[in-house]
């Protein structure tokens, strides 16, 4: 309930905000990563964002232009540093409402909700994008974005073989791993592409994790799609392991390795996603 209310709370924000004067906009700031990529995605490059190497090897997509200084930790940005920067706008999401109070201090706060509880991630993507592009004077970009990835999408779909329901996971350790509900980004994307989710249980907008890697066993005719990246002692270890060795995706040789997505992105992630699972399963 406390989620799906900032969202509503961000929404409303941006509405309240004055587009003719943001349509100006020269120097914008993001704090959450799918708001800096939907930012990079419209043709606008900030002035700054958070955790730029991060970001370069788990995102990935799009590339950061050169100059776009780094904040810091999302968790906790270098406010000296931002403030140095005079931004006009400063990008973030739900996760960061408890920063807005500091951040108002600088410059106007919008945020772009798109992971939430009971809330589809890919539709809040498309309004995080035309949010955007209507406070600064960029709506057809963010209209042809929204255009050009449905019809990717669709396209992948046409492709796409998902003979068996699908597993989509990241490894934590070798006894445990993340798995990605029909709630979160990954989850959404898969059923756009007309594939089943062999993850079935809660995953609260994200993920259930923890879950030990036997759980695998429970959808024993289901492949197995993992996320990158998988921590290099973990892939050691699965390696050697009876569990994972004994696994039914495993024996059949079911199993995918995606490169790098970050699970809490926006459209550009969700097509970085898509393109990716499809051509697993082509």
């Amino acid at each position: 309930m406390l989620a799906r209310r900032a969202v509503l709370a961000g929404l409303a924000a941006a509405a309240l905000l004055p587009s003719s004067a943001l349509a100006a906009t020269r120097r914008i700031a993001a704090i959450d990563w799918g708001a800096f990529e939907t930012a990079l995605a419209l043709g606008l490059v900030p002035v700054a964002a958070t955790e730029l190497m991060q970001f370069r090897s788990i995102a990935v997509e799009p590339e950061v232009p050169p100059g776009v200084a780094d904040l810091g930790l999302r968790g906790a940005p270098n406010l000296e540093f931002l403030a140095a920067l005079r931004p006009d706008l400063i990008l973030i999401s739900n996760f960061y409402e408890r920063q807005r109070a500091n951040l108002e201090r600088i410059a106007r706060v919008l945020s772009l909700p798109i992971h939430a509880t009971g809330r589809q991630p890919y539709a809040l993507a498309e309004q995080a994008a035309r949010t955007l592009g209507g406070v600064t004077g960029r709506t057809p970009q963010a209209e042809a974005l929204i255009a050009a990835a449905r019809a990717e999408i669709a396209a992948l779909r046409a492709r796409a073989r998902f003979a068996r329901p699908v597993f989509v996971v990241s490894i934590g350790d070798a006894r445990h791993f993340r798995a990605f509900g029909r709630d979160s980004l990954f989850g959404d994307v898969l059923d756009r592409l007309g594939g089943s989710n062999a993850w079935t249980q809660p995953s609260a907008y994200s993920a259930a994790a923890p879950v030990g890697i036997e759980a695998l066993a429970r959808v024993p005719e289901a492949s197995l799609a993992i996320v990158a990246p998988t921590p290099p002692e973990a892939a050691r270890d699965l390696a050697a392991s009876a569990i994972w060795n004994a696994l039914p995706m495993v024996r059949a040789g079911r199993v995918a390795f995606l490169p790098p997505v970050d699970h809490f992105g926006a459209l550009p992630a969700a097509l970085r996603f898509a393109r990716a699972l499809a051509a697993a399963h082509g």
